[in-house]
């Protein structure tokens, strides 16, 4: 392998930790590594463990990226585009280096699918890139399957200080894994749309989203993701499609299904061109809702949001 290919082949190593100091010294050396090497260096993970790097880190964390990845990656689907993707892109020569942690023990059984697929899926977005993101795993707080998961979703693992690689790298296996059925509440309210009555099912998901208990911004959010995913179903899903709406677990839960196939995995998570026309409609609903789930398959495609009052 030539040195020009070494410098551009993307790292995607899972870190296992058991303990607050484990999790500092590999960090911190993953972090000053970089930094002797003069690489951009960006960290996003949740709040404790940030102010654990910081102190690790001492002065040495003066002028880095610090996000709270409970914040900035409370929806998983927009981590490539809005925290990875963004610093990369900031940085287009030379190596960059990331910290990112994308699963912890808050996250529920509902968040977790789209979880495990943005871990395969940056594989994808990155393949190729001059770009090394680590991703913590707490052993001892995250269930036995979500580790496996992790050895699927990363080529190699750290663990007890050592990389090796892993013995079961096969991320479109966890991205194919977790298109899972959606089925609807049964006390869904619904309505079926055509190009005509796009205004009537923004209407119509504007009203039951207050009487669930929107309002504000968060309800210009719901009407917002409605408007590009059934305006997405007419264009490319048959030219119909179904909006349904419910509460769930304290959230706002809405659901557009229509006749179309989503065949790019990494579809709205892939930052647009430069002068490009369209393609930003999933991507903004990423932006704007907490969680988004989807199942593809060749009869139609269902887009599922989340979004907390």
């Amino acid at each position: 392998m030539s040195m020009a290919s070494i410098n551009e082949t993307f790292k995607h190593p899972a870190l296992f930790y058991r303990t607050a100091q484990e999790y500092t010294d590999q960090t911190v050396s993953f972090i000053r590594e970089g930094l002797a090497a003069g690489e951009p260096v960006a960290v996003a993970v949740p709040g404790p463990n940030l102010e654990l790097i910081k102190s690790g880190l001492g002065t040495d964390a003066d002028g880095l990226l610090f996000l709270d990845m409970t914040d900035a990656g409370r929806n998983p689907g927009r981590i490539i585009p809005g925290v990875l993707r963004k610093f990369a892109d900031a940085h287009p020569k030379g190596r960059v280096r990331i910290i990112g942690e994308p699963i912890w023990a808050g996250r529920t059984a509902t968040e977790y699918p789209a979880c495990a697929q943005h871990e395969a899926l940056i594989n994808a977005a990155f393949e190729g890139r001059a770009v090394t993101i680590l991703c913590p795993y707490d052993e001892t707080r995250l269930d036995a399957d979500v580790l496996t998961d992790a050895r699927l979703t990363h080529p190699t693992v750290i663990s007890q200080g050592r990389e090796q690689a892993s013995d079961a790298y096969d991320w479109e296996a966890i991205v194919a894994r977790y298109n899972e059925a959606l089925p609807a509440a049964p006390d869904a309210a619904v309505f079926s749309f055509d190009a005509e009555e796009l205004p009537a099912a923004r209407t119509f998901a504007v009203r039951q989203a207050q009487r669930l208990g929107l309002d504000g911004t968060r309800l210009l959010d719901a009407e917002l993701a409605v408007a590009e995913l059934t305006t997405n179903s007419v264009i490319h899903g048959g030219g119909h499609g179904t909006l349904a709406i419910w509460s769930e677990a304290g959230q706002v839960v809405v659901e557009v299904r229509d006749a179309g196939r989503l065949l790019d995995p990494l579809a709205g998570r892939r930052p647009p061109e430069q002068g490009q026309l369209g393609g930003r409609g999933l991507m903004l609903v990423h932006y704007v809702t907490d969680l988004v789930r989807v199942h593809t398959t060749g009869d139609g495609t269902a887009v599922r949001f989340y979004l907390t009052p």
